[in-house]
């Protein structure tokens, strides 16, 4: 099935994600819960209690995209797919979202400084009466990172609104030794997975 213009709605102010969505040439249109840029999320992002990571990343990302199809039929918009995402980096068993605050964002980088850790993106697109959902994992190793280092890149305010604190596509990646997996889905966008979910739902990709 082919959905009109074969364009799509995101559910997402990350810049980051509609990069992405443009640089494999997906016509979309960004579709917010609430039209005013406050601070914080627009849902309650907190993990449930013994909640995996991965059904966490994919409870939020399913959430944002149901929700904001629910918005835009209360709109009366054009309804087409409705694509959410949802990531997180995961050390030693410990979720890290998005950081409180700076200071926040240095005691998640002092955590993952010398450690391999995760990171889990989930892609949800919601069309219709059905949810469709893919996981991406990838595996990010730091090296040892100075006290000096964190407060110098925090100050750089690279740090906000990124799971884990920090921006692999930023100055962050001097921190970087190695990574197995999804470049684009550690910025928060797999895009592999992204273009079969979204051809799944009749979305043409490069079109």
């Amino acid at each position: 099935m082919t959905f009109p213009e074969n364009g799509i709605y995101l559910a997402s102010r990350s810049p980051r994600r509609r990069q992405l969505l443009s640089q494999i040439g997906v016509s979309f249109e960004t579709l917010l819960l609430r039209e005013a840029l406050p601070r914080g999320s627009d849902i309650d992002e907190a993990a449930l209690p013994g909640e995996a990571p991965a059904d966490y990343v994919s409870r939020i990302a399913c959430t944002k995209a149901e929700l904001s199809r629910k918005r835009l039929i209360q709109r009366g918009g054009v309804l087409r797919p409705v694509l959410g995402a949802d990531t997180a980096v995961v050390s030693k068993g410990r979720v890290f979202g998005k950081p409180e605050s700076l200071a926040h964002a240095g005691e998640m980088l002092a955590a993952l400084s010398g450690q391999t850790h995760q990171v889990l993106t989930a892609i949800a697109v919601a069309v219709e009466k059905a949810t469709r959902i893919r996981v991406s994992t990838s595996t990010v190793r730091f090296r040892d990172i100075s006290e000096l280092e964190i407060r110098r890149y925090i100050a750089l305010n690279e740090a906000r609104d990124k799971a884990g604190g920090y921006a692999i596509q930023g100055l962050a990646a001097i921190f970087i030794t190695e990574i197995t997996g999804s470049y684009s889905g550690i910025m928060g966008l797999p895009l592999y997975e992204t273009a079969q979910l979204l051809q799944d739902c009749g979305i043409e990709v490069l079109a």
